[in-house]
């Protein structure tokens, strides 16, 4: 029988991230509301893990995940670290959703698990380096402002944009026609309405939007109208891309069988971590729907954790990982990835290979559960 490597204490932080205010279609963030947690074991190393709650997507704020974080470590106490499954399975059984939350815990234990095999986490789930560039985040504002930004990301080295609409389908089109012609025909240009169009604000904007080169728009409406999301499909020029309408794999599966998307969008925090992100993705890749990693805020500690899954995950084909360069005003993080321009890389330390700088932690509340 294998040895255990048992769980002893659960150290929790509040990982508050000042930040340059950024605007999507459903409010405002001034700051990265995050949870940093550390789980402690017998064999001499913790995992780490890392959420961001954004609560006008998920449904969570960074409280209920410091309240959550509570009782599940409590739930941990003793148990076998590398018997992912079940824990896991703890949690769901313990508490519906909180899905944000719960990816910490499900990142710790990865960590952990690589740490114990003494390889990198993508090693351990059995990926291969690639390269990866990321595309770069244009928050809403006047069509005038964002072309502005549009320029200057270009002028940094961007080839791919991901623009923040949702606000208004007239003036959405009018925000991508000053950008396109702002940057030219040579940029990729991907756009992310955010739940905020009313279907036929969204057949409208699409069908307007058709002549400006737009690889794929991220959830044009709310998910209560998934039911209306084939017969958007059959009138929109532009790709559809599936984000808050999947949280797991039979989302995945629903939406790809009634043909409601061309794309997913796969998010540690609505997936619930790796475990469940895992099976997103094979499910897509079975029915050859190419997926992006995506994110809320994250530092570079998730934002590690996220690249190894990309390695070890073939069908990942769009990567929007660019949370750290979205206005952290503070980077907390030691190790993980780094960024070339808007590639990403990172080194073969074990497991996450990312941590918490000690300094930033001390000003952060800590609870302890033992």
């Amino acid at each position: 029988m294998a040895e255990q490597v048992i769980i002893t204490k659960v150290d929790i932080y509040r990982f508050s991230i000042p930040m340059v205010p950024f605007t999507i279609a459903t409010g405002t963030m001034d700051h990265a509301q995050n949870v940093f947690i550390r789980v402690h074991t017998n064999a001499g190393f913790y995992g780490v893990g890392e959420c961001s709650a954004f609560p006008m997507i998920v449904g969570e704020t960074q409280d209920t995940c410091l309240v959550m974080a509570r009782e599940f470590a409590r739930l941990w106490i003793g148990a076998d670290a590398l018997d992912i499954e079940c824990l896991l399975k703890q949690l769901d059984d313990f508490a519906a959703g909180n899905t944000t939350i719960k990816s910490a815990f499900d990142m710790a234990l990865y960590d952990i698990a690589a740490k114990n095999a003494n390889v990198p986490l993508y090693q351990f789930l059995n990926g291969l380096r690639r390269i990866v560039e990321t595309d770069i985040t244009i928050g809403i504002a006047s069509p005038i402002e964002m072309a502005k930004k549009a320029k200057e990301f270009k002028a940094l080295g961007a080839k791919i944009l991901k623009v923040k609409l949702g606000k208004g389908a007239v003036e959405d089109i009018d925000r991508i026609r000053h950008i396109r012609n702002a940057v030219g025909g040579d940029m990729k240009i991907r756009i992310d309405a955010n739940q905020g169009w009313s279907f036929d604000a969204a057949v409208f904007a699409l069908q307007s939007l058709g002549d400006y080169d737009i690889e794929f728009c991220e959830q044009p409406m709310r998910s209560w109208n998934d039911d209306r999301l084939p017969e958007l499909m059959q009138l929109s020029p532009v790709k559809i891309m599936a984000d808050e309408s999947v949280y797991n794999h039979h989302d995945a599966r629903r939406q790809i069988n009634s043909r409601s998307c061309d794309y997913i969008n796969i998010k540690l925090a609505k997936s619930g971590g790796i475990s469940e992100a895992i099976k997103i993705h094979n499910v897509a890749a079975e029915k050859g729907i190419a997926c992006m990693m995506g994110g809320m805020l994250e530092s570079r500690i998730a934002l590690s954790a996220k690249l190894h899954f990309v390695y070890a995950s073939p069908n990942i084909k769009f990567y929007d990982m660019d949370t750290c360069m979205l206005g952290h005003k503070i980077d907390p993080c030691v190790g993980g990835v780094t960024y070339d321009n808007y590639f990403l890389n990172i080194d073969d330390a074990i497991g996450i290979g990312a941590d918490a700088d000690e300094d930033f932690l001390k000003g952060c509340e800590k609870i302890e559960i033992r």
